[in-house]
């Protein structure tokens, strides 16, 4: 559906696609196969050396964070297009090499929340221990999350290597360290709640982003 041919595996039921297209170094459209505005985008240019770039609805279009590095959301006007994504496309800048760049082969991963069954969202910190509690709709299995504000590594955790709260085993996405150990969150029966003042988690003011997956979907 968009500017930019693209070879498309959807799961409209799931929230989730998987996008192949060659950049054309213009700012484009890319058909995503799903239904919704997806809300997260993993894009890996595969033909050279290159940063993954991550679009976060939160974060919006003119700001865009890497998977692989621990910095803020840096700001570069239209770099996801010049309109938020639709239905059906979303938008790539003018010959970016991260997600667009001339005859360049990308992957993208693209994400939206479904009720009951996953959550892409953002909450603001407030520095203390009973930190932000965000509710999904379902107990959470799965979540990753990034203060886009400011410095602070990728955190992944999930209830397979924490079973019992606090869950606090941390996989950094950025990193090729081992699994770390802090207490980070709760998982609860209808969300999560942050219980620490760690910055990467809960820095007074401070702008996270997350995407969640449920225990028991339903």
């Amino acid at each position: 559906d968009g500017s930019i041919a693209s070879l498309v595996s959807a799961n409209v039921d799931a929230g989730f696609s998987i996008i192949s297209y060659t950049g054309t170094g213009s700012t484009a459209t890319v058909g995503h196969g799903l239904n919704q505005p997806v809300e997260l985008i993993l894009v890996k240019n595969t033909s050279a050396s290159a940063s993954w770039a991550v679009y976060s609805a939160p974060t919006g279009i003119n700001k865009f964070l890497e998977l692989n590095s621990s910095g803020a959301a840096t700001s570069y006007s239209n770099y996801w297009g010049v309109a938020t994504p639709t239905n059906d496309v979303f938008g790539v800048v003018n010959g970016n090499f991260n997600n667009n760049a001339t005859n360049a082969s990308l992957i993208a991963y693209c994400f939206h929340s479904v009720a009951g069954y996953s959550k892409i969202g953002s909450y603001v910190g407030n520095g203390s221990s009973t930190g932000p509690t965000i509710v999904t709709g379902f107990e959470p299995a799965w979540i990753m999350i990034k203060r886009t504000d400011a410095t602070a590594n990728w955190r992944i955790l999930d209830n397979k290597r924490s079973t019992t709260n606090p869950i606090n085993k941390e996989l950094y996405p950025p990193l090729s360290n081992a699994e770390g150990t802090f207490s980070a969150l709760d998982f609860l029966s209808n969300g999560f709640q942050i219980i620490n003042t760690d910055s990467s988690y809960n820095a007074s003011g401070g702008t996270y982003i997350y995407m969640v997956f449920a225990t028991n979907p339903t």
